[in-house]
């Protein structure tokens, strides 16, 4: 299978440099500039737990009464990625997800949270994925990035909500990104501290040993089905394609900000 995997990695790679070089980081020069990316990116934080928790919902066995459900070695490469994820620990001790890590980390730096929190109440309340993004007044590439995801989850294929996971999701952030974001925290450590956390917990976990699993369970998922890799790699392109759509759409929202203060 590791034929397979390099495979993968060799055609998405112009894709992921594509990301990892795009012109959003080199418009990133103070703090209103991080708020209006932070104030995109914490959708595609939000539904990579709804990803994650997607795939353990189908791997492992979430309700009552509890019976073994597939392999136990795809099961403690999901639930290990889950406790990382879910339960990981901020730069006081204390026990939060990623996303409610991020969430403190805008506040810190006072990005808007409304459309993030408008947007978990609506579905709180029962509305659908895509009323509650146009409810939440949330950007239109936010909103299609979120409904790639969703699209992927709703497939009920957990081999390809796998190679989403692992290949159009995990260690995309550049170091250049994380130069800019210290440039920032030297020059004012009590606006960009706990973002500068998150970074770096998210390529010490994220990019390190989550990644690794995340590669294994994609390779047991998939298997000896030729088919299942074809849908892997493209899924993974479409992935890729819709975070550089994102991107995108920060780059273009954050130049016109820079038009109405100048």
């Amino acid at each position: 299978m590791e034929e397979k995997i390099l495979n993968i990695k060799k055609v998405i790679e112009p894709l992921r440099q594509e990301i990892i070089n795009h012109k959003v980081y080199s418009v990133i020069n103070n703090i209103d500039d991080l708020k209006i990316f932070m104030e995109y990116h914490v959708f595609a934080v939000w539904d990579f737990m709804s990803l994650l928790k997607s795939l353990q919902n189908n791997l492992t066995c979430t309700s009552i009464p509890w019976f073994p459900v597939g392999s136990a070695e795809t099961r403690y490469l999901i639930n290990e990625i889950v406790a990382g994820e879910e339960s990981d620990i901020d730069s006081f001790g204390n026990r939060k997800s990623h996303f409610e890590l991020y969430l403190d980390a805008m506040i810190q730096t006072g990005a808007d949270t409304s459309q993030i929190e408008k947007f978990i109440t609506e579905l709180k309340a029962g509305n659908d994925l895509k009323k509650s993004l146009v409810n939440a007044k949330v950007a239109n590439e936010a909103q299609e990035f979120v409904d790639f995801t969703f699209k992927i989850i709703n497939s009920k294929k957990e081999y390809l909500q796998s190679a989403i996971f692992t290949f159009g999701r995990e260690d995309l952030v550049p170091g250049m990104f994380h130069s800019i974001v210290k440039e920032l925290k030297e020059k004012s450590p009590e606006n960009i501290s706990i973002f500068n956390y998150y970074l770096e917990r998210h390529i010490e976990v994220d990019g390190g040993h989550h990644s690794h699993l995340a590669l294994q369970m994609t390779s047991n998922l998939c298997g000896s089905n030729d088919k299942f890799w074809m849908e892997a790699e493209q899924g993974a392109i479409e992935s890729l394609q819709k975070r550089i759509h994102l991107w995108d759409g920060v780059y273009k929202k954050i130049l016109e900000n820079k038009k109405v203060l100048a």
